[in-house]
């Protein structure tokens, strides 16, 4: 018997030829089909966009390296989430494939998998056999070496984009990064720490213009509104292109009821719309469905990634910061923020770090080195901050502001970190709010508002103090109501900055409501019964009621001096007052030049304390007809003020103005009609042209002109 057997295998068949019983059992491994984009020739993104708004010079740069003849170069599009890096890399990619003369190639580099399919595919595009692709994929041969022999032996220059690398670490380990005499590299990401990016030329993104950020608008819903309707809503936007994008395609798809760009501004601020994040998110649909899509997850796609990289504080940092508002906020103010156990101390410094090389916050100098977060962004951490960590989020934050806004400023310019804060104490009272936080956390977010509303008061600027502070009153009044103790000064402190613009009826209205409160609530001796007092006498002298004015500030006077003795800083400025308004009479000459020795003795020749009452017996001594022995006093409090102060400083124009008077009284005209002079300009300059006491110095230097000698 032969034992050779003749067959034929095909396909995937096998031929087996044994001799004896066998038991075969035979398992077939298909390769699976292609497994890679659809396409790397066009550009993988959600919308493109209609067109590309400012951006000017970054173009022209990226334009310059696809011309003819340009390689070898690697640009780096970094910028917070939705500030349309992947937009000006669809721009370049359109010019480069459609003018440039360039084969485009569009890599998604936003995970592992993504970037090692997708370049394997322009591996394929550039060449590369089915057997080098399969070994590359077994992990036979190198996969990065693979694609890279094939892109530097095209036959045409390209442009290769790898959109979305906001993990640099796998292009950085895979070795997927490199240059090439062939073509030209651009990657957008988030990570903007130039470790990353080694011999790449870095173009950062942030926010538009105003201007070309409304006609982004208008370029999705053109018939929404006028220019200015669409500046307004993109400043309420934050002038980020996502959000723009999001709101655009939300007003141009509406069928029932279409609003304007006005109704969609009013909604956004102020209408019942629950969550204006979730409002501008609405316009996802006509840009794409993914989460980088949407302004309530594009930012945590960037905390997810820290975190995996071991900085999981940067999360709980950044909801520490949504407490405050998006203006420069000074990086001192976080030397002491804590929220252990989630944020020691010690982490501070790396999860602010993390923020800044995901470009989720950013430095910047405002006279300090500062840290801007933008707006939207910070809505919507808020939005998702679970409700457990709120309470401790917000203390933590007005703990911190405490510590940097004095408790007592000093009259005169404040420190630029004080004023810096001004926008924050704002942030910080409505967060409170609108997370229902306890009324202690509301109650410091108030004393730092009135800190720093004091503050920006006695460095002169009222208007922004009263904006400040009624403001304030609003909100924390919501929470605390009218009668809180901290409401009520904050309410003295709107009627301080509308008598100091001259608001004068404004401010008696104002404080004599305060007053009849503070009476009702604190008592009539309490220290801030007794401000109310003091305040309320200034508008009532002003306004020609002397006698009520004079008598409330002997009340004021006499209280302080019960509370605290006659030589507490706040009696001797009430002693001040009574002096400038009761110095003509014989009786209280001693008590004037009593008070000036006490305030040099206590305080000191140039506290601004000191330097009022000085002015204030000047003043005194003028108005009771003796302007020669007033004289020297003004002169000396004249030069100390502008030497302390600055020549606009309020307390030195007050010191100038009762230099011209007694000089006029003296008969001194040409020297009166200069220092006049100056008066009125600085008055003008500081509270404007129609200011009762800016007419009031114009009205003294006529009266100089006409009485003094021709000029």
């Amino acid at each position: 018997m032969s034992t050779g057997n003749e067959a034929r295998a095909d396909g995937q068949g096998r031929v087996y030829q044994a001799s004896g019983d066998q038991h075969i059992i035979e398992h077939h491994h298909h390769a699976p089909g292609w497994s890679g984009p659809d396409s790397v020739r066009r550009p993988a993104i959600g919308r493109a966009p209609l067109q590309l708004r400012d951006r000017v010079a970054e173009m022209d740069r990226l334009r310059a390296a696809v011309e003819p003849g340009a390689s070898n170069g690697v640009y780096v599009l970094h910028g917070l989430g939705g500030c349309g890096k992947t937009a000006v890399a669809y721009t370049l990619f359109q010019h480069a494939t459609t003018e440039a003369g360039r084969i485009g190639l569009w890599v998604n580099a936003s995970d592992s998998a993504s970037l090692r399919s997708g370049m394997l595919a322009v591996a394929a595009d550039r060449g590369a056999t089915d057997g080098e692709l399969t070994g590359a994929r077994s992990g036979l041969r190198p996969a990065a070496d693979l694609v890279w022999h094939y892109l530097d032996r095209s036959d045409q220059p390209w442009l290769l984009v790898l959109d979305n690398a906001d993990t640099p670490e796998i292009l950085r380990d895979g070795g997927w990064l490199r240059t090439s005499a062939a073509g030209t590299v651009v990657v957008t990401t988030r990570q903007a720490a130039p470790r990353w990016w080694p011999s790449a030329e870095l173009l950062q993104f942030g926010v538009l213009p105003r201007q070309d950020a409304a006609l982004v608008l208008r370029d999705l819903a053109p018939h929404a509104g006028s220019v200015e309707d669409a500046a307004q809503v993109a400043d309420r936007l934050g002038r980020l292109p996502l959000a723009l994008t999001l709101a655009g395609g939300f007003l141009a798809h509406q069928v029932i009821s279409p609003w304007t760009l006005a109704d969609y501004g009013r909604q956004l601020t102020s209408g019942p719309h629950p969550d204006p994040i979730d409002l501008i998110d609405q316009g996802a649909s006509a840009i794409g469905d993914g989460s980088r899509h949407l302004l309530s997850r594009t930012w945590q796609i960037s905390v997810d990634a820290l975190a995996a990289q071991g900085l999981p504080e940067s999360g709980h940092l950044l909801r520490l910061l949504a407490c405050w508002a998006s203006d420069p906020l000074p990086l001192a103010l976080l030397a002491g923020a804590e929220l252990d156990p989630e944020l020691p101390a010690l982490r501070v410094e790396p999860a602010l770090r993390g923020l800044l090389e995901h470009s989720l916050a950013e430095l910047v100098s405002h006279g300090l080195r500062c840290l801007r977060t933008h707006g939207v962004l910070l809505d919507s951490v808020a939005r998702s901050t679970p409700a457990e960590q709120r309470e401790r989020l917000a203390a933590t934050a007005a703990r911190l502001l405490l510590a940097a806004a004095p408790q007592v400023p000093d009259r005169g310019p404040q420190d630029p970190g004080v004023t810096l804060l001004v926008p924050h104490v704002s942030a910080l009272l409505r967060r409170t709010i609108g997370w229902a936080c306890g009324r202690s956390t509301v109650e410091a977010a108030a004393e730092c508002a009135l800190r720093v509303v004091t503050a920006v008061h006695r460095s002169g600027d009222y208007a922004a103090a009263l904006s400040l502070a009624g403001e304030a009153v609003h909100l924390a009044a919501a929470s605390l109501g009218e009668e809180n103790v901290l409401v009520l000064r904050l309410r003295l402190r709107v009627g301080r900055s509308l008598y100091r613009l001259g608001r004068f009826e404004e401010a008696l209205g104002r404080y004599r409501q305060v007053l009849a409160d503070c009476e009702r609530v604190l008592g009539p001796d309490a220290p801030d019964t007794l401000e109310a007092c003091l305040r309320l006498a200034w508008p009532l002298i002003n306004l020609g009621q002397r006698a009520e004015g004079v008598a409330l500030i002997r009340r004021a006077t006499e209280g302080r001096t019960r509370l605290w003795g006659p030589l507490h800083p706040l009696s001797l400025l009430a002693r001040a007052a009574l002096v400038s308004e009761t110095s003509a009479q014989p009786e209280e000459a001693e008590a004037s030049e009593t008070l000036i020795a006490d305030c040099r003795r206590e305080l000191g020749e140039g506290h601004s304390i000191t330097l009022a009452a000085e002015l204030d017996y000047a003043y005194a001594l003028s108005d009771a007809g003796r302007p020669a022995d007033a004289l020297p006093h003004i002169r000396a409090a004249v030069a100390h003020l502008v030497q302390r102060f600055g020549s606009d400083y309020p307390l030195a124009l007050n010191a100038r103005s009762t230099l011209c008077a007694v000089l006029g009284a003296l008969g001194q005209y040409p020297e009166a009609i200069e220092h006049a002079e100056l008066l009125v300009d600085g008055r003008a300059r500081v509270l404007g042209p129609a200011h009762p006491w800016t007419l009031y110095a114009q009205g003294l230097l006529d009266r100089f002109r006409s009485s003094g000698p021709p000029r």
